[in-house]
C-alpha cells in the first residue's frame, strides 16, 4: 500500500498550511482593533531611530548613510526575530509553530484592513453623511479632506484601494510564498520606514531616501504581477481585454513620479473604465497627479465595490498559484523517489 505524498508535516515544510489559515484570518478578521500588532513595534522602532538621528547627525551624508544603517537594522532584526520566534515554537508543537506563524503571515495581509476602510467612507456617503465620510477619510490618506465633494472622495477611496492592493496585499503574499514570515516582515517593514520617512521633504529628505528608494524596488516585481493578475481577472469578471488595458497602463503609468503606484492605480482605472489622477490639497499646497485611465465611466460606490472585488480575487488567485506550485514541486520529489525504488 503506497500513502499519499502529503501530510500535514509535509504542508508545513511547504509553508502552505499556515499561509492558507493566514490567509482565512485576514479574511475574517483582519486586524482586531486592540490586538498587538508587528507594525506597532516596527513605528516604535523607526520613531526611536528616526530621532536619534535627527538629533545627532546633521549632515546630508550623515542622514543618508544613517537612514541606510536604519533600513538594514530593522529589516534585518525583524526578520531575525520573526524567524527565531517560529522556529522556536515548531521546536516546542508542531501545532504551536503552526499557529505562530499563521498569526505572523496574517498580520502581514492588509486585505481585511483595506476593505473596512473603503467601507468606512463609503457607508456615511450612502447615507448622505459627506462631513463624516470627509472625516473618516482623513484617517486613511494624507491630501486635505475638509472641502472635498462627492467625486473626489469617490476617487480617494479608489486611489487607495488600488494603490495599497500592491503593497498591502500582494507584495506581502509574494514575500511571504519566497520566504515565509522573514522575508514577510521584513517586507513590512520596509514599507512602514517608506510610509514614516520615506519623504522628500524636510526633515526626511535625507534619512529618508534610502527607505523610499529600497520600497519601490521590493514593490516593483511585485506591483507588474498586480498589473497581470488584475488585467486577466478583469477578462473574466468584466469581459474587458487585457490587452486593451495593457496599452492603457504602458500609456499613462510611466508619466506617474512613483515607478510603482502608477501602474497599480493604472491598471485598476483601465479594468473598471474611469479616470484616476488628478489635483490634490496637501496640507494646502496643490499637488497635481498625472491623470490615470479613460473617463468612460463615473466612479461610483458601485466601482468601488468592483475595485474591491478585482483586489479580493487578485490575492485568491495568486495564493492558488503559489499552492498549485508547491504541490506540483513536492510531487516532482515524490515521483522521483518513488522511481528510484524501481517503480513505474
Amino acid at each position: 500500500m503506497i500513502n499519499l505524498p502529503f501530510s500535514v508535516s509535509d504542508l508545513t515544510e511547504l509553508r502552505i498550511l499556515p499561509l492558507l489559515i493566514a490567509s482565512f484570518l485576514d479574511w475574517l478578521i483582519g486586524d482586531p482593533w486592540g490586538f498587538p500588532h508587528p507594525v506597532q513595534g516596527m513605528g516604535w522602532a523607526i520613531a526611536f531611530g528616526k530621532n536619534i538621528i535627527l538629533k545627532n547627525i546633521k549632515t546630508p551624508l550623515g542622514q543618508k548613510l544613517a537612514g541606510i544603517g536604519l533600513n538594514l537594522v530593522l529589516l534585518v532584526g525583524v526578520a531575525a526575530i520573526g524567524g527565531i520566534i517560529v522556529q522556536a515554537c515548531y521546536r516546542l508543537d508542531r501545532w504551536l509553530g503552526i499557529g505562530v506563524e499563521s498569526i505572523l503571515l496574517a498580520s502581514c495581509f492588509a486585505g481585511r484592513s483595506l476593505r473596512d476602510a473603503a467601507i468606512a467612507v463609503i457607508e456615511p456617503l450612502e447615507a448622505g453623511e459627506i462631513a463624516q465620510a470627509r472625516s473618516v477619510l482623513s484617517l486613511y490618506v494624507g491630501r486635505d479632506t475638509d472641502n472635498l465633494e462627492l467625486p473626489d472622495i469617490l476617487r480617494a477611496v479608489l486611489e487607495t484601494v488600488s494603490e495599497n492592493c500592491t503593497d498591502g496585499v500582494i507584495a506581502p503574499l509574494f514575500y511571504a510564498a519566497i520566504g515565509g514570515v522573514p522575508l514577510a516582515l521584513a517586507y513590512k517593514a520596509a514599507s512602514t520606514l517608506d510610509s514614516m520617512i520615506g519623504y522628500k521633504r524636510e526633515p526626511y529628505t535625507h534619512i529618508g531616501w534610502f527607505s523610499a528608494k529600497l520600497e519601490d524596488v521590493l514593490s516593483w516585481l511585485p506591483c507588474r504581477l498586480t498589473v497581470i493578475l488584475v488585467a486577466i481577472l478583469s477578462m473574466l469578471m468584466m469581459r474587458q481585454n487585457p490587452l486593451n488595458i495593457w496599452r492603457i497602463c504602458q500609456r499613462d503609468a510611466p508619466h506617474d513620479p512613483s515607478p510603482n503606484s502608477g501602474w497599480s492605480e493604472c491598471v485598476f482605472a483601465a479594468a473598471l473604465g474611469v479616470q484616476l489622477g488628478g489635483n490634490n490639497l496637501y496640507k494646502g499646497v496643490m499637488n497635481v497627479k498625472p491623470l490615470l485611465g479613460d473617463p468612460i465611466q463615473p466612479i461610483t460606490v458601485a466601482v468601488i465595490h468592483q475595485a474591491l472585488q478585482l483586489m479580493r480575487w487578485s490575492f485568491l488567485f495568486l495564493l492558488c498559484l503559489v499552492v498549485v506550485r508547491a504541490v506540483v514541486s513536492e510531487w516532482s520529489v515524490f515521483s522521483f523517489q518513488f522511481s528510484a525504488f524501481g517503480f513505474q
